[in-house]
């Protein structure tokens, strides 16, 4: 054999070793990611975040769209007041759909959840504060921040925004303006045989043409 076959065989060898490295590396990397993902995974009660629909608080119903496309409608109800921030519930989706190496999350379903907050393809971390703030509200209180959000026509108003501008449930424009001119004494100077000629639904129809906005039985400042 001339020393050019030599070389051309040395060569060949040398490649054919290369290329075995790279591939036994490629495997052991994705060996190590697939552990990650496991233990990851292992690391998740599922049982501690699924939804009690006794408990009245929001969730989602969480799957996947590859699943949905193979008509698979596995998945989980998931109580948002159940994950501790926005990170692990992250983590908790990924642990449902476990089986998908880089999953398109799905929330198919919803309940005790403000519409506005409701998206079937994503959830940032800004929408879940605010879900989890709702969560913590009493059901009147509840009722009061869909209304408001409702009126504002945004799905950004926070809890703060909310109670700021809250005045209570009312059951009529005028009767909020009767507590109010109690409270504030308007009628106090006003000998007792004339208040009766003050006009409480015109002072009403002043209040909320201007100051104040009364819907669903709640009424809020408008400043």
């Amino acid at each position: 054999m001339n020393e050019l076959s030599l070389f051309n065989e040395s060569m060949n060898g040398a490649q054919s070793t290369d290329m075995e490295q790279s591939v036994k590396a490629l495997s052991s990397s994705n060996n190590l990611n697939n552990v990650e993902v496991e233990n990851e995974v292992d690391e998740i009660d599922l049982a501690d975040f699924k939804y009690d629909y006794h408990t009245g608080n929001p969730a989602l119903y969480v799957s996947s769209y590859k699943r949905y496309n193979d008509g698979n409608l596995d998945g989980m109800w998931l109580d948002l007041t159940l994950c501790s921030d926005y990170d692990e519930f992250q983590r908790v989706c990924r642990a449902i759909v476990f089986e998908e190496q880089d999953p398109e999350i799905m929330f198919s379903d919803c309940d005790n959840l403000p519409e506005q907050f409701y998206c079937e393809c994503c959830l940032d971390e800004a929408t879940f504060d605010l879900i989890k703030a709702y969560g913590e509200l009493d059901e009147d209180e509840q009722r009061a921040y869909e209304a408001y959000l409702d009126l504002r026509c945004e799905s950004d108003v926070t809890v703060e925004d909310f109670r700021e501008h809250y005045c209570g449930e009312w059951h009529s424009e005028e009767e909020f303006a009767e507590n109010l001119v109690e409270e504030l004494g308007i009628l106090d100077e006003v000998p007792e045989h004339l208040r009766r000629f003050f006009d409480m639904e015109a002072y009403a129809d002043e209040l909320f043409r201007y100051d104040y906005d009364y819907t669903d039985g709640f009424v809020f400042r408008t400043t």
